[in-house]
C-alpha cells in the first residue's frame, strides 16, 4: 500500500498556501524544497534553515524532496528533472557536488537558474518531477 503525503507532520510542512506535493497522473511534482530542518522548531516556532550555507541547504532540501518522493511510493531515482534556484552562482560548483552526492550516477535533466532572494533568505531551492506511474 502505498502512503499518501499530505504535507502535515513528519513528512513536510509548506510554509505557504501550497502542497509539497502533488501528483498528476503518472507524475509527481514536489514544490520548491528550501534546506528547513526535519525536526521540528523549538516550543512550535518558525521552521529553520540548516547551519552550513549553500551545501548543507541543498543537501538538507533534496533530503526533504526525497522523503515526500517517498512519501509517495518514489525516489529520487525516479527524478526527471530538477530546477535549482540559488542566489550566489558563486557557489555553481559546490552546489554540483552536492547535487552528485545526492543523485548518484543518476542524472535528471536540471535547470540551475540565479534568483536575487529566496524565500526565508534561503540560499537555494530546489523542486523535482519525478516519472513515477501508478501501478
Amino acid at each position: 500500500m502505498r502512503r499518501r503525503n499530505d504535507g502535515t507532520g513528519e513528512v513536510s510542512t509548506p510554509i505557504g498556501p501550497y502542497r509539497p506535493v502533488v501528483r498528476a497522473g503518472p507524475w509527481l511534482i514536489c514544490s520548491g524544497q528550501l534546506g528547513l530542518e526535519h525536526q521540528p522548531a523549538p516550543a512550535g516556532g518558525p521552521p529553520r534553515l540548516v547551519e552550513g550555507g549553500t551545501v548543507a541547504q541543498l543537501t538538507q532540501a533534496l533530503a526533504n524532496g526525497a522523503r515526500l518522493l517517498e512519501g509517495e511510493g518514489s525516489s529520487l531515482g525516479d527524478v526527471v528533472k530538477a530546477t535549482v534556484f540559488l542566489v550566489d552562482m558563486e557557489e555553481y560548483g559546490a552546489v554540483n557536488e552536492a547535487y552528485v552526492r545526492a543523485f548518484g550516477t543518476h542524472r535528471p535533466a536540471r535547470t540551475v537558474v540565479a534568483v536575487a532572494a529566496l524565500p526565508m533568505g534561503a540560499a537555494v531551492e530546489v523542486e523535482l518531477w519525478a516519472y513515477a506511474p501508478t501501478e
